[in-house]
């Protein structure tokens, strides 16, 4: 069986996660091609060594420039905040590696397409981690849709609601500095729901929106001062689908008692599907089937389901670490078929334009066009 080497670059929660996932898609998948846990990499050397011994990568380090080209190198995995994504995808493209980005892509549309354009001159397999699309239940809804079970979809709804910043004396941590995290909500959260729309409804083409932050001025990590919050804290936007549908995104960290609730609608013409991912092994399904008709509970849990043929029996729930498991698993079967796993970059410039496009109509209080890739058109 082929080996590749993986390097990590990040440790922390997204480090670990994905940690996770490159040591489990071996134990419960037959994949065709074996990761090789090489190295793990991260500035703060203590950091770094503790999760290396606690996943088992071979080896840790703290300069991701010198990870990045060594050799024997196979896939370049990124888990660091998004100012950083730029110089490490460019030097992984340049070097010829597979390369594996968490979201969003980057945290501007200029990055964004900077990164598409070096791994298609580095003629690199790229991979953009969206992880819910391989939530078993979603990719179910994907399958019910694309089979023509609720008909035209005509509204998606998108809430993704937070609270872990409800409370004024939360530090001013990285996620609400612009330069490095981009944005707040919009990036952080309202990107895994328009990401979710255009997976399953399609391509949005035209948006309206509103952002705000609702506590400008947060104590300084160390404590002490008080710094400026330079990002949204909500963001909201109605969106207009390349067929005809229409939808609304929500997304928020002030959203009080809500821990990560991501949940979407969608109606179409034959029946609805609604989903929540804190009840993640659940689907909801409508269709008209006479006069008992109504919403039935999928429990998204048997082989036939996408991805559970590795798990456990019917009934036996999986949980939020998975959807990093069946992401490698994706990214592993691609490499071995040489072919581009989706999303990928591609999707990530999409997606960076659809956030660019909300954060201009929330400043022209009018609808924006998202535009397309490379040709400076609408899609």
């Amino acid at each position: 069986m082929k080996k590749v080497n993986v390097a990590l670059i990040g440790y922390k929660f997204m480090g670990r996660a994905h940690s996770n996932a490159w040591r489990q898609a071996t134990s419960f998948f037959d994949v065709p091609v074996a990761p090789a846990l090489k190295v793990i990499c991260g500035r703060d050397e203590a950091g770094v060594r503790d999760v290396a011994a606690r996943f088992g990568w071979q080896e840790h380090a703290t300069d991701w420039e010198e990870v990045v080209r060594r050799d024997d190198i196979d896939v370049v995995d990124i888990c660091t905040p998004g100012d950083t994504h730029l110089p490490i995808a460019l030097a992984a493209a340049e070097a010829g590696k597979v390369i594996l980005c968490e979201k969003p892509l980057a945290n501007n549309v200029a990055d964004a397409e900077r990164m598409l354009e070096a791994v298609r001159a580095g003629g690199c397999l790229h991979m953009l981690c969206h992880n819910y699309r391989r939530v078993p239940a979603v990719a179910l809804a994907k399958r019910l849709i694309d089979e023509g079970r609720i008909g035209e979809p005509r509204h998606y709804r998108g809430t993704y609601l937070q609270d872990w910043l409800v409370r004024p004396d939360v530090p001013r941590v990285w996620r609400l500095e612009k330069a490095r995290a981009g944005s707040g909500a919009l990036g952080d959260i309202l990107s895994h729901s328009a990401d979710l729309a255009r997976y399953l409804v399609g391509e949005i083409t035209e948006v309206c929106g509103m952002l705000e932050t609702f506590v400008t001025e947060r104590p300084a990590p160390e404590g002490g001062r008080l710094l400026p919050v330079e990002v949204d804290d909500a963001a909201l936007t109605l969106v207009r689908f390349e067929g005809g549908a229409v939808g609304s995104i929500e997304a928020t960290r002030f959203a009080t008692g809500r821990r990560n609730y991501n949940r979407f609608e969608i109606n179409g013409s034959l029946g609805s599907l609604s989903f929540n991912m804190e009840r993640m092994n659940e689907l909801e399904l409508y269709t008209e089937e006479g006069p008992e008709s109504g919403f039935k509970t999928i429990l998204a849990t048997d082989p036939s389901h996408p991805y559970m043929e590795g798990w456990w029996p019917p009934g036996h729930i999986i949980g939020y670490e998975h959807t990093f498991t069946h992401t490698v698993l994706d990214l592993l079967r691609a490499i071995a078929d040489g072919r581009q796993p989706k999303p990928d970059f591609e999707d990530g410039v999409r997606a960076q334009k659809i956030l660019d496009a909300v954060e201009r109509a929330s400043l022209s209080r009018a609808w924006e066009s998202v535009q397309g890739i490379g040709d400076g058109g609408s899609i």
